[in-house]
């Protein structure tokens, strides 16, 4: 029998299932694809507990981030959990600036997710996004933007369940592959 839907902070007893999805060909990261799927397999391997600790740094001491296009930019506060329903369903990361709503052009939203494919359609992702928003209010967040491919019917409609207003469209920083994305904003006050 399932457990009930919760976020969980990532730790050695949901690892197995988490690099599972991996090597199964999902990808935490919906912008680098397999490359950040790879990425991560290899700093499991190289030393899992750091990887761990790695998914959870709200003051950003951790190395710069690496860009599709081999770039790096400075790494935000921010940290990421997993969705657990008894098995691995997916990801949700939350990153910020300190003082302000405003994010950096080459991070153009506060929140991302990513759910495995063969846990789609429960709603997992909505209960995710709704359960980070409170966390956002407390760190004095006026609110957050999420940001989604055009064409991502799914992830419109998850972001739009959870309060979301289209507030415009633009193009990706080429870091990030480009193309045409729409942006949303959940208000928090």
């Amino acid at each position: 029998m399932a457990e009930p839907f919760r976020l969980v902070t990532p730790a050695p007893v949901y690892l197995p299932a988490y690099r599972a999805a991996l090597e199964a060909g999902w990808s935490p990261d919906n912008v680098l694809g397999n490359l950040a799927a790879h990425r991560e397999l290899d700093r499991i391997d190289r030393d899992a507990i750091a990887f761990l600790m790695s998914l959870d740094d709200p003051t950003a001491k951790g190395p710069p981030v690496a860009m599709k296009d081999g770039t790096t930019r400075p790494r935000l506060p921010g940290y990421r959990r997993w969705m657990w329903d008894g098995a691995f369903c997916g990801s949700i990361g939350f990153r910020w600036q300190q003082g302000t709503n405003e994010m950096p052009d080459y991070c153009p939203g506060h929140i991302g997710f990513a759910v495995v494919p063969w846990k789609r359609g429960h709603g997992y992702a909505a209960q995710a996004l709704r359960a980070l928003l409170p966390d956002a209010r407390a760190r004095g967040l006026a609110h957050v933007d999420l940001t989604t491919d055009e064409d991502n019917i799914a992830s419109r409609r998850t972001i739009e369940a959870c309060g979301g207003e289209l507030i415009g469209n633009f193009e990706k920083d080429a870091g990030d592959g480009g193309g045409p994305c729409a942006r949303y904003r959940i208000m928090l006050r």
